[in-house]
């Protein structure tokens, strides 16, 4: 698991066939700030080299979703380690529980009822449209037609989509049903599942997984997990939940200085302090999530017991009281 405590960042500007650029490099340690510098030279001495030879390079370091999705270090804030599980708070601003070995599994729901509704709406608009232009006897019959296509077509969209919804399962039900499907095939597994604002979390207490092995791999697939978040346990070498409200489901302003990008410059600390005083205050009647079920078998380990103490902590998921941010 890569979710380095101390960064620095080094940058140097090289002219190379006429042309100016700006190459800036993060380094990380676990150690010490100085040990993070020496490594932010060394990268950078590096892009320079490529730069030399290629005559391009990439200039910056970028942030992207799940930060170290693409292979770079989770760029966080450590607010709290617990052995070797790290509590990071991302960039905007809420905190996440990041594991080495603790497989959990998140499981994005699309709501599919609006495109769906579109679709019906589509159908119904057309098949009416044709009726009216077919009977019509000229032009002006129609486009009366057609207006009165375009009257019915919305109120017939809605009974023919509450009709379909009703005898199709939501989306919600066909994920739920999913991880039923994934504990009958795998009854060894202890899972313990979660309700998410966006979906499920699954969290597995019978046994310790290595994030890039192809069991946990498939296991994550196989839950139909967010690829992002398969990619970034892959890279990463660990697993992932987020246990603290997202601030906008709170009604509180985003992170504050604008970007929530980990390390701050040293001027903007007190400005990030502030928000995230208020955005504790706040989170404190929110739970990130809510205890659903345990499926499968009862056994478990006490590395993954202890794991989800303080996940259920922070989460506050047994608050079944508290509404899921």
């Amino acid at each position: 698991m890569i979710v380095p405590e101390f960064w620095a960042e080094a940058s140097e500007r090289r002219r190379v066939d006429g042309r100016q650029f700006t190459v800036k490099r993060f380094g990380w340690s676990d150690s010490s700030e100085t040990e993070a510098r020496q490594h932010a030279q060394t990268r950078l001495a590096e892009a320079l080299e490529e730069l030399v030879e290629r005559g391009t390079v990439r200039r910056v370091d970028h942030k992207v979703t799940y930060n170290g999705a693409e292979g770079l270090p989770i760029r966080e804030e450590v607010v709290a380690r617990h052995g070797d599980v790290v509590i990071s708070r991302n960039g905007y601003g809420a905190l996440c529980l990041n594991t080495s070995d603790v497989f959990f599994a998140d499981i994005d729901v699309l709501p599919a009822s609006s495109e769906l509704y579109t679709l019906t709406a589509i159908v119904c608009l057309a098949t009416l449209g044709w009726l009216a232009g077919s009977s019509a006897g000229g032009l002006g019959l129609a486009l009366a037609g057609g207006i009165v296509g375009l009257l019915l077509a919305l109120p017939l969209a809605k009974l023919l989509f509450a009709a379909v919804m009703t005898w199709r399962k939501s989306p919600e039900e066909r994920a739920l049903a999913n991880i039923r499907r994934v504990s009958r095939a795998h009854p060894q597994l202890n899972l313990q599942v979660y309700r998410t604002p966006m979906g499920y979390r699954v969290l597995v207490l019978n046994e310790t997984f290595d994030p890039t092995s192809e069991r946990a791999l498939n296991l994550l697939t196989e839950f139909n997990s967010d690829p992002r978040y398969i990619a970034m346990c892959r890279n990463q070498r660990c697993f992932r939940a987020r246990v603290s409200p997202k601030p906008w489901r709170m009604k509180l302003d985003r992170m504050k200085p604008k970007s929530g990008v980990w390390p701050i410059r040293h001027d903007r600390m007190a400005e990030r302090q502030a928000w995230v005083e208020s955005y504790q205050q706040k989170a404190a009647d929110f739970a990130a999530c809510h205890y659903l079920m345990h499926l499968g078998a009862d056994t478990r380990t006490d590395q993954a017991e202890r794991v989800q103490a303080l996940h259920d902590d922070y989460s506050q998921a047994h608050r079944t009281s508290l509404p899921v941010a």
